[in-house]
């Protein structure tokens, strides 16, 4: 689609730029507070590896490293703090999945998505699809029998863009009929699936995990293309025979043009020397993110792979991009 292909070029532009000689300037960055903008709540799983990191960064880097949370909007407030700071110091911490739909969900785009850089690729957090503990559930194939002996009485939800789009092309692939809540963020969505007011969820198993170790909510498969050690499990959804529910949780660090190629280089390699830290690697793989660091050009590599897959999901759902 016209609009993906724009954005992944924009991407890989990107990325042949971040491969530029270094600036000089770049070893005095960061001169000030650092600040990581996330486009979701609390306790998701990309807010949990940013206070992570930006614990270890503060001490590397000699400045104080903040987080900070804005959910809702479908991330473009969150999008647009960043591009309006329009400061190599205020950088998006997100989940990819959180705005590499947004050329399918908009009929214009709410920002220039060449006004946002890839800087580092961080880790892949594990997707869960999640449904309540007593629904009687425990596979996919089960879930779908539930969904077609009641056609139109059982709700989903599912926060982020690709992750909406990629359960809605799930449902319409199998001839599913589900009613879809919206949320303003994951927290709230994933409360309502262990009350049993919302019987399918798609989000971050970092946000499940207290649900599910309570026993209120049952995650029965993963969406990523592999399946994670500390959840072994739980199969991945092409394990179960259902491909059409995969999609790799990517997050990375993304920032505003100005940017500097080298300080991009710069950040990279110190969050993958963070990331080795054999202190930090238990810690995320408790909260379900599998460490999967890289630099400026392979995280845009990867964020050009994803918007290839949504753009398979848009196909599927018919969805067409403003003036196709």
């Amino acid at each position: 689609m016209r609009r993906l292909g724009v954005l992944a070029l924009a991407l890989l532009s990107f990325a042949a730029l971040a491969s530029a000689p270094a600036w000089s300037k770049a070893a005095d960055w960061p001169t000030r507070t650092v600040r990581f903008i996330i486009p979701l709540g609390p306790g998701s799983g990309a807010d949990i590896t940013a206070r992570i990191l930006a614990d270890k960064l503060q001490t590397k880097w000699g400045q104080s490293v903040v987080v900070e949370n804005r959910p809702g909007g479908d991330a473009i407030l969150a999008i647009n703090a960043v591009i309006g700071a329009n400061d190599d110091h205020v950088l998006l911490f997100a989940p990819a999945s959180t705005f590499t739909a947004h050329p399918l969900l908009h009929e214009k785009m709410p920002y220039n998505p060449a006004d946002l850089v890839p800087i580092a690729r961080v880790t892949n957090t594990l997707i869960a699809l999640g449904v309540p503990a007593d629904l009687g559930v425990s596979s996919i194939k089960e879930l779908v029998a539930k969904i077609k002996a009641e056609p139109s009485k059982l709700n989903y939800a599912s926060v982020t863009g690709a992750n909406d789009l990629l359960f809605a092309a799930f449902l319409k692939a199998e001839k599913l009929e589900m009613t879809r809540v919206p949320y303003k963020d994951p927290v709230s969505a994933i409360n309502d699936v262990a009350e049993g007011r919302i019987q399918a969820f798609v989000g971050a198993y970092a946000i499940m995990r207290p649900r599910v170790d309570a026993g209120k909510v049952k995650a029965i498969a993963l969406t990523n293309v592999q399946t994670a050690e500390m959840l072994k499990a739980i199969p991945t959804a092409a394990q179960a025979g259902y491909k059409s529910l995969e999609l790799d949780g990517l997050v990375g660090v993304l920032g505003p043009k100005s940017v500097a190629p080298a300080v991009r280089e710069k950040i990279a390699a110190d969050i993958r020397a963070m990331l080795n830290d054999p202190a930090i690697n238990p810690k995320l793989a408790a909260t379900g993110q599998v460490v999967n660091p890289g630099s400026p050009a392979e995280f845009a590599a990867a964020l050009k792979e994803q918007s290839d897959k949504v753009g398979e999901i848009g196909k599927t759902l018919g969805i067409k991009a403003a003036g196709q």
